[in-house]
């Protein structure tokens, strides 16, 4: 099962007089989190470097920022990989102290920087969920926007016509029983369309 953060959660590790502050954060993707590390660079224009890591599906990647290659980004997204993570950002900024920590130095400073962020980030479990249309005589429109309350569902958009059609997104394991409720307080009438 994949997680994701409730909240950012930070770091700060002093080796060798380089200073270390590591943090973890929930994002939506790839531009997100590129936002992220700008907005860091800006706040930290002094660090010698602000490396990240992303776990996002299809948009993972990792960025050493300067650092030898293969010693800070790669290092921080499989401790991300290995906690189960999922659009998740890591960022580690490095102010440099003037001493060299070499290539094993660099990716346990980094690994730690982010494992110790990590440390009491509370870790939420990522739900799949579905965008589904339901449309119903206006009569049922209430006894349905109940349903959605009770099944969990976010009610995304409205549109009244003919009938009311409701977008909806809800998890995928309350979908089945969502669909038998509605279809059973609508006595048929309630039509439910993915776009699978």
């Amino acid at each position: 099962m994949a997680f994701t953060l409730a909240a950012p959660h930070h770091s700060e590790l002093f080796i060798k007089k380089s200073r270390f502050l590591g943090c973890v954060e929930p994002v939506s993707g790839r531009e997100e989190a590129l936002e992220r590390v700008a907005e860091l660079r800006r706040r930290h224009p002094d660090a010698r470097h602000v490396c990240w890591a992303l776990m996002a599906g299809g948009h993972s990647a990792a960025n050493d920022d300067g650092e030898p290659g293969g010693t800070a980004g790669r290092p921080m997204l499989d401790v991300l990989r290995h906690q189960e993570l999922e659009g998740v950002l890591a960022t580690v900024v490095r102010y440099f102290g003037g001493v060299k920590l070499g290539a094993g130095g660099l990716v346990r400073a980094y690994t730690d920087a982010v494992a110790q962020a990590l440390v009491g980030a509370e870790r939420v479990p990522l739900v799949a969920t579905r965008t589904v249309r339901v449309r119903v005589p206006y009569a049922l429109e209430g006894a349905l926007r109940r349903e959605l309350d009770a099944h969990g569902a976010a009610l995304v958009d409205v549109h009244h016509g003919v009938e009311v059609e409701l977008t909806v997104e809800i998890s995928e394991p309350a979908l089945p029983d969502f669909s038998f409720r509605a279809a059973e307080l609508s006595q048929g009438e309630a039509r439910i369309m993915t776009d699978s």
